[in-house]
């Protein structure tokens, strides 16, 4: 008897540009990731809370971290690409070339990130219109959505930059346009970020009434007026330019992309949990949260009607997952929040040693050393009398409030490597409670969650994962791919081949649960308390600045 011929394993490239990086990921038809990697990108500070980068040297890097996961790869078995990225705002010229965000001219440096709030009058003025398109974004604008940094550029850079701009594209769409020469937007970038609505398209009326109405009389040319879902095929697939740039073969099919965190969410919320004893488990996937948690983080929720939450974003309806509305809530500073307290702290030299001798990251070290000085308590309740407001970067979800400011209560004159453990711990906490401020203002509004779901860098640390576990009382599923948001780039490169019928069922197929993480319920009492003065932290904080206000 001669045995069947096994038929050649099926492979996806996804493209993940987040702050700081550009990564690539060959991924098979089971989820399984089979090469990875990255390559930093450069980010540019002009002036405090102006953040800029490059479309070029972006996807120069994209171009190489593919090329390098693809080495040795039989690329006819390579059968879609998917990108996913911030979003940030690209802007180029009537030639497309990059046009300058910034008062210098420096055309390289055209993209304005996610995280720059250089235009916080402009959503002020925006928001005071109180118009109807603000209700699908939690009935506040943020400064870090597109409308208000478009209003920027015009008011700011009007001949140097808005006359000349030929496009402007969320990073996202930018990236399919490279890859296709189709100028198409996604449906996720254009309806989370730009106010478009997935049945009435854009609002004339906002446009106008926000003074861009340059952009309703190109009947919106310059930020798109052919918008596709997330997975569907875009034009003829790669262009001979762009796969000699990628080291792939023409015609492979690319899709319409996706933001990032949404990508990650992809990657994860739709996992099969049989076995796992979670409650999700015979629940419908409404019944999770996915987590992004990198430099910001992202609390994705989906339902099957629309919910309107008060400090949350959305509902956005097909924007993650086809035919399911989505909130998304989110903390504006979670990595870059831990990375500034460990590195600011007058110890982050000594525990830099200490963790380089012992062959260590310092995180890894710090969750030790923790662990040595906790004496007979649980580690978490060391932060008895150190409490940490994490909102040095503003307050996104459920404040909607970027004024806010961080706080840290319970300082002493120790300078040592203890202090620094524990103010690491209590702004791990910190963050931890500011998701559980989140999903009480989702449950509020009707969503009913009993599953997290995380990935992201800070999926890795096991203490950042613990606490979330135990402040929000909430099960804890990790991927059993660490880079669940590559994954889920490659889901959409899957969708856009033809290879799945849906998003869903690809989700289901290449999404795997790793490790689950239970919460110790023995510590509820504790966090609870921690919950309380919280919330009193942010009530303190917008006293005293009305008292300051009076003078």
């Amino acid at each position: 008897m001669h045995s069947k011929k096994q038929a050649p394993v099926k492979y996806y490239v996804g493209i993940d540009v987040g702050s700081a990086s550009v990564r690539a990921a060959l991924v098979d038809e089971f989820g399984t990731v089979v090469a990875h990697a990255d390559q930093p990108i450069q980010i540019w500070e002009p002036q405090p809370d102006h953040y800029e980068q490059s479309s070029a040297g972006i996807w120069a890097a994209c171009c190489s971290v593919t090329k390098k996961v693809v080495c040795g790869v039989d690329t006819s078995q390579i059968r879609g690409v998917g990108f996913d990225a911030t979003c940030s705002l690209v802007v180029v010229d009537k030639q497309l070339q990059p046009l300058a965000v910034n008062c210098e001219g420096q055309n390289y440096r055209n993209v304005i990130m996610w995280m720059d709030h250089r235009a916080v009058s402009q959503v002020e003025r925006i928001n005071a219109t109180q118009h109807k398109v603000l209700n699908y974004v939690g009935g506040v604008m943020s400064v870090e959505m597109q409308p208000p940094k478009l209003l920027w550029i015009k008011e700011n850079l009007k001949e140097s930059c808005w006359e000349k701009a030929g496009y402007f594209f969320d990073l996202p769409d930018f990236l399919s346009w490279k890859a296709t020469g189709v100028t198409a937007r996604s449906l996720c970038t254009v309806v989370c970020k730009w106010t478009y609505t997935s049945d009435g398209g854009w609002d004339d009326s906002f446009w106008e009434m926000i003074g861009l109405e340059d952009l309703v009389k190109d009947k919106y040319e310059k930020i798109g007026n052919h918008v596709l879902s997330p997975g569907e095929s875009v034009g003829n697939g790669l262009t001979p330019e762009a796969a000699k740039d990628l080291g792939l073969p023409a015609g492979i099919a690319v899709a319409a992309s996706l933001i990032d965190a949404h990508a990650g969410g992809l990657g994860v919320i739709g996992a099969d949990v049989k076995g796992h004893n979670l409650p999700c488990e015979n629940q419908p996937i409404t019944s999770r949260v996915a987590m992004i948690c990198g430099t910001s983080s992202c609390h994705m929720g989906v339902s099957e009607t629309p919910i309107f939450v008060p400090g949350v974003w959305g509902p956005y309806f097909s924007a993650m997952v086809p035919g399911l509305w989505l909130n998304e809530g989110g903390q504006s500073a979670t990595g870059k929040l831990i990375d500034h307290v460990v590195r600011g702290h007058v110890a982050f030299p000594e525990l830099q040693s200490k963790a380089a001798a012992s062959a260590h990251s310092i995180y890894t070290y710090l969750n030790s050393h923790l662990d040595l000085i906790k004496k007979s308590l649980p580690v978490g309740f060391l932060t008895v009398d150190l409490h940490v407001w994490p909102d040095f970067h503003g307050n996104r979800s459920p404040l909607t409030d970027l004024t806010l400011k961080g706080m840290v209560v319970g300082l002493t004159l120790s300078r040592g490597l203890d202090e620094l453990a524990l103010i690491y711990l209590a702004t791990i906490q910190a963050i931890a409670l500011g998701t559980r401020h989140i999903l009480e203002a989702m449950e509020a509004a009707g969503h009913r969650i009993n599953t997290l779901f995380l990935c992201g860098g800070l999926s890795k640390n096991p203490l950042f994962v613990q606490m979330h576990a135990d402040i929000t009382g909430k099960p804890v599923v990790l991927s059993k791919e660490v880079e669940a948001v590559l994954v889920g780039a490659a889901i959409l490169g899957a969708c856009a081949s033809g290879d799945f019928a849906s998003i869903q069922e690809a989700m289901a197929k290449m999404g795997k649960i790793g490790r689950v993480v239970q919460p110790n319920h023995e510590h509820k009492r504790f966090y609870d308390k921690k919950y309380e003065v919280f919330l009193k932290l942010v009530e303190h904080q917008r006293e005293y600045r009305s008292i300051m206000n009076s003078c």
